[in-house]
């Protein structure tokens, strides 16, 4: 039996803006309404008949205060992910097309914007969530403390090599170097400026570590029908699964030895490759969230494309890149090089790349996970796809 999700709905059009830390020339909800604008605008449709909007991480702009600018007719639906971090990037599309496909809306919004000026620092909207009493007790007072806890797990306990993290940062910055959109664009990267630059929380310097950025990201959602009568070629949602596992999550770390080293991903992999009948074999192209470099690395094991002992084997820079890698990953730069607006540029580079319009184009690709979080407690992972096979 067919799951409901599989290419029933499609992304018709996105819009992304991105600027310098600071540097935005507007302020957020500004910007994300140019986004969206932007994302009605290349599939041909009118922002008035936008219905549904969906958001994940405490995004806060509220739908309703977004009516007016857009000059939408009806509200119809309206949602979010539960917590603050980037895990719900991929359950966003699954809540989206849970409306569409009960006829509660007709085209959704995905988005979410930050611009820090506006909506303060995101790393205390993240704390705020997922540092406890105990944690804070122990001295662990920032996300980067809890993910380099389970990244030294991850290098002493389970074996996996501490450079393999430098191919994954190499592979993002080539991509970056590539994408006039990217923060890295145009820019060489040596690996020594990762190996010298300064220590944030061990293992992690300051390039194995995300950055913040402003700007915002939408990708509107309709009917697999609707968006095959509009401008764009659509991007089918084949699947999406978000959820935790027991024993993962920030009050529970201590409870299973076999997770804590583990991105939060291994019963929502098994659950997204059930819904579509695909495997890891399948998947073409892959845009992961990376808030720290060694939790990339998990995500990528979580989702079955290596195991601790392979890892090394499969993440390697010419596997990584678009020009001809088995496993292209970040094709637009990542969390690392292209910017970090709370991941959404990762959902709008799944459906670049899979039209052909990624500035690091994979030939032939035809499938594309795009997997959030990863270290939240609840994380999601979706695959898109330019057919329905």
């Amino acid at each position: 039996m067919t799951h409901p999700l599989y290419g029933s709905t499609a992304i018709a059009g996105v819009g992304l803006r991105q600027y310098k830390r600071g540097a935005s020339p507007l302020p957020e909800r500004s910007v994300l309404v140019d986004a969206i604008l932007a994302a009605c605008a290349e599939a041909g449709f009118d922002p008035a008949d936008i219905d549904g909007f969906v958001s994940y991480g405490d995004d806060k702009n509220e739908p309703v205060r977004l009516m007016p600018e857009l000059g939408i007719r009806e509200l119809n639906w309206s949602a979010a992910v539960w917590g603050g971090g980037g895990g719900g990037i991929a359950g966003a599309f699954g809540i989206a097309a849970s409306a569409i496909l009960s006829g509660q809306a007709k085209a959704v919004v995905v988005f979410r914007a930050l611009v820090e000026g506006s909506s303060g620092r995101l790393s205390a909207a993240v704390m705020a969530h997922h540092l406890n009493d105990h944690m804070l007790a122990a001295g662990v007072v920032s996300p980067a403390q809890v993910c380099a806890i389970r990244a030294n797990r991850l290098f002493e306990h389970h074996g996996v090599p501490r450079d393999i993290v430098e191919d994954l940062v190499r592979a993002s910055y080539h991509h970056g170097s590539r994408n006039p959109e990217a923060v890295a664009y145009g820019q060489t990267f040596d690996i020594e400026a990762l190996r010298s630059s300064r220590l944030i929380a061990e293992p992690f310097r300051l390039f194995d570590c995300s950055r913040e950025n402003d700007g915002a990201g939408a990708l509107l959602l309709v009917s697999a029908e609707h968006a095959r009568s509009l401008a764009k070629p659509p991007v089918y949602l084949l699947g999406c699964a978000q959820g935790t596992e027991a024993g993962w999550g920030d009050l529970l770390d201590n409870d299973r030895e076999d997770l804590y080293a583990t991105a939060g991903f291994r019963s929502v992999a098994r659950n997204l490759y059930a819904q579509t009948g695909l495997s890891p074999a399948d998947i073409d192209v892959v845009q992961l969230y990376e808030n720290f470099d060694a939790q990339g690395v998990m995500s990528l094991i979580d989702h079955g494309f290596c195991s601790y002992e392979s890892a090394a084997e499969v993440i390697r820079f010419d596997n990584l890149i678009a020009d001809g890698g088995k496993l292209p990953v970040n094709t637009a730069g990542g969390n690392l090089a292209q910017g970090f607006i709370h991941g959404i540029g990762l959902a709008v580079e799944a459906v670049r790349q899979l039209r052909g319009e990624s500035s690091n184009p994979v030939a032939g690709a035809r499938t594309c996970l795009l997997a959030g979080g990863p270290g939240s407690p609840t994380v999601s992972s979706a695959i898109f796809g330019n057919i329905v096979p």
